[in-house]
């Protein structure tokens, strides 16, 4: 199952025309493109699905979606990569 996985942005680039950012979930950092939430900053927590940020959520959102994820047992399936 792949779910949209909250995190914080932490400082973005554009490369060749395409803005991408480096994004912190939990403890693991990973790249996502954030053209689809254009007025996303560092700072902003944002849903990322597949490496595309899909849409900004506040932080008091995104720490309720962690521990929501945490008790179902899936943070760590998603985080890891391995989801089927």
């Amino acid at each position: 199952m792949c779910l949209a996985i909250p995190g914080k942005i932490l400082d973005t680039e554009e490369i060749a025309g395409i803005r991408i950012g480096r994004v912190q979930f939990g403890g693991v950092t990973r790249k996502a493109y954030l053209d689809y939430v254009p007025d996303a900053v560092p700072g902003d927590y944002v849903m990322v699905h597949v490496g595309f940020a899909i849409s900004k959520v506040d932080q008091d959102e995104a720490a309720r979606t962690y521990e929501s994820m945490r008790v179902m047992g899936l943070l760590e399936e998603e985080l890891s990569g391995d989801a089927a």
